[in-house]
């Protein structure tokens, strides 16, 4: 029927659990409610089936840590994660379209700063393909443990990648953390409303001739992100969309 709707609860098949289900009930008797049984499953894992390896880009390959000893395609660069502990696990357009922008301008040695790094998929990325430094800041404090695991997965240590938790636009503690002037790749893979105030603080980040890379940009607000980087006094580069996600790419003028 138009306009109906569905509502499922999982509860325990056990007296406690239909005890669970009239508590929910209570007050709604003029409807019928059906009840399936179902297996037994290991549900702390069973949500990884529906993560599969993603190819990004013509070089990037994701892969389910525990996927790991499978065939890798040729010419791709394996980048094992273990999905579900926090934001970025490749899934989602945002992240690929940074991805294949990241790996259209690393070059080898680079220096990299990931502003919101969440999972680090992006720094832990960079230092696959060639760089040779990362850091990574993220407002969650428990993004850091999360980037360092995933860096581990990777082969990836404390030598390479280093990950600070704060707000780069209050933090003072960051400054000097961030190394200003020295990053040749800035990440920004956030939402628009956070890469605009950012935009006038990037161009201190960068090194002469360095590119600021952002996404997370709903296609409506491209424009307007763009002329916010322009505006402080960054040139676009180029411009990805896919999805209703729009990622940029900027560099000083």
């Amino acid at each position: 029927m138009k306009g109906a709707s569905r509502v499922k609860f999982y509860v325990p098949d056990s007296g406690e659990g239909r005890g669970q289900l009239r508590r929910y009930l209570a007050g709604l008797e003029e409807y019928e409610p059906q009840t399936v049984s179902l297996r037994e499953e290991d549900w702390a894992t069973s949500w990884q089936k529906y993560y599969q390896p993603i190819p990004v880009g013509k070089r990037i390959y994701i892969v389910p840590d525990w996927m790991r000893g499978r065939p890798v395609p040729e010419g791709r660069t394996p980048l094992y994660l273990n999905p579900g502990l926090t934001f970025g696990t490749g899934s989602h357009p945002t992240t690929q379209l940074c991805l294949e922008l990241l790996e259209g301008t690393l070059r080898p040695g680079d220096r990299v700063l990931d502003l919101g790094c969440g999972s680090g998929i992006l720094a832990i990325a960079a230092l696959a393909l060639g760089a040779s430094r990362a850091v990574g800041v993220d407002i969650d404090p428990k993004a850091a443990d999360v980037a360092f695991e995933n860096a581990a997965l990777n082969g990836v240590g404390p030598d390479r990648l280093s990950v600070y938790a704060g707000d780069v636009l209050t933090d003072k503690r960051l400054a000097g953390r961030l190394n200003p002037g020295q990053n040749r790749v800035v990440l920004a893979n956030i939402v628009a409303d956070v890469i605009i105030p950012l935009a006038p603080v990037v161009p201190k980040l960068l090194e002469q001739g360095g590119t600021f890379l952002c996404s997370g940009i709903i296609d409506t607000r491209g424009d307007e992100v763009a002329a916010a980087l322009e505006g402080s006094g960054l040139r676009l580069l180029r411009r990805l969309e896919k999805n209703g996600w729009v990622a940029l790419a900027a560099t000083l003028k």
